[in-house]
């Protein structure tokens, strides 16, 4: 199994099945794929084979996974499913020490490249989630969703070994 598909298969046990919460900012949802992100998708025939194409074309390689340390890479796009790339990407630079401005450019990528595997990769890891959980708690639906988010967080790092 590839860190494509370990990571997928992590993510995708957070997600679920459709729903359609009214306090979603995504509004209707399967397999964390949204109307807001996809409005011309029919959600609710998406089947899971598409759902895996959709994350490793619009998830995974825009988030460059790919180049990244495997624990990086699989916190990474976990944080680009459930906040968006832009916010995943802030967060790694955050993680990583960097100005955080969004754009996957060539710093960050010399930063992931200056990552060793192990511990380096690790560590960067979890700032990666302490990052992404420390922004959500700023954010408006924290009261319905901060608890679940916390969960996924906690669930992500156990699978880490920690």
């Amino acid at each position: 199994m590839d860190t494509f598909d370990v990571a997928f298969e992590r993510t995708i046990g957070h997600e679920g099945g459709y729903v359609n919460d009214p306090n979603d900012r995504g509004g209707e949802t399967k397999f964390g794929i949204s109307r807001r992100a996809y409005p011309t998708l029919n959600i609710q025939a998406l089947t899971l084979a598409e759902a895996k194409d959709i994350y490793r074309r619009d998830y995974w390689a825009l988030c460059a996974c790919d180049e990244m340390p495997p624990l990086l890479a699989c916190a990474v796009f976990d944080l680009a499913v459930n906040a968006g790339r832009y916010a995943a990407v802030q967060d790694l630079q955050l993680a990583l020490g960097l100005n955080n401005d969004g754009v996957l450019g060539p710093r960050t990528m010399a930063a992931i490249r200056a990552l060793g595997h192990g511990m380096d990769d690790m560590r960067a890891a979890v700032r990666v989630h302490a990052a992404g959980l420390e922004r959500r708690t700023n954010a408006p639906t924290w009261a319905h969703h901060g608890r679940g988010w916390a969960r996924r967080v906690a669930r992500n790092l156990l699978e880490l070994g920690l």
